[in-house]
């Protein structure tokens, strides 16, 4: 009887090894999915694809633009966005333009971008152009004594603030 007790308890140990093994192998594999679901959602952010930026002439503003491909099942669409930062000062960065853009709209020579370009006229007015397919979604015609004109070359038609 004493061989049998042991018999059956050898058994029942084996059981119990492998009912946690399997559900040691079942947390693995919901962790791995979880890690691979996350590291798939970070590589779908927005990508910086162009930036560039234009010193006013006195030194004291920094206009600066970059454009962002948002990836996604259904969300594909290019932003671009002009800031403007006073230099030296705590102040955060404003935003005073913003163009959407639908790169399969864009022409061959562009490629995804809208050949946006900024120019300071002088210390107090920035000239932003741009020749692509994109719509102006937002736009700031003054900030902090600054004025701001748009000009699409491509559509020869001016949103100016003087």
């Amino acid at each position: 009887m004493h061989a049998h007790n042991k018999l059956t308890a050898s058994a029942d140990l084996r059981r119990a090894k492998r009912a946690i093994g399997s559900r040691c192998a079942v947390r693995l594999a919901i962790c791995l999915m979880i890690v691979g679901a996350c590291a798939l959602a970070s590589s779908c952010g927005p990508a910086t694809i162009w930036s560039a930026e234009a010193r006013s002439p006195d030194g004291l503003w920094l206009a600066s633009a970059r454009t962002l491909e948002n990836s996604g099942f259904g969300t594909g669409a290019f932003i671009t966005d002009v800031y403007l930062k006073q230099i030296n000062v705590s102040k955060p960065t404003q935003t005073i333009l913003s163009f959407w853009h639908d790169p399969s709209l864009a022409s061959p020579q562009s490629g995804a971008t809208i050949n946006l370009r900024m120019l300071w006229a002088d210390s107090t007015h920035l000239e932003v152009t741009y020749d692509g397919h994109a719509d102006l979604s937002f736009q700031v015609v003054k900030c902090a004594g600054i004025d701001i004109s748009v000009r699409d070359v491509s559509a020869k038609t001016t949103s100016a603030s003087k």
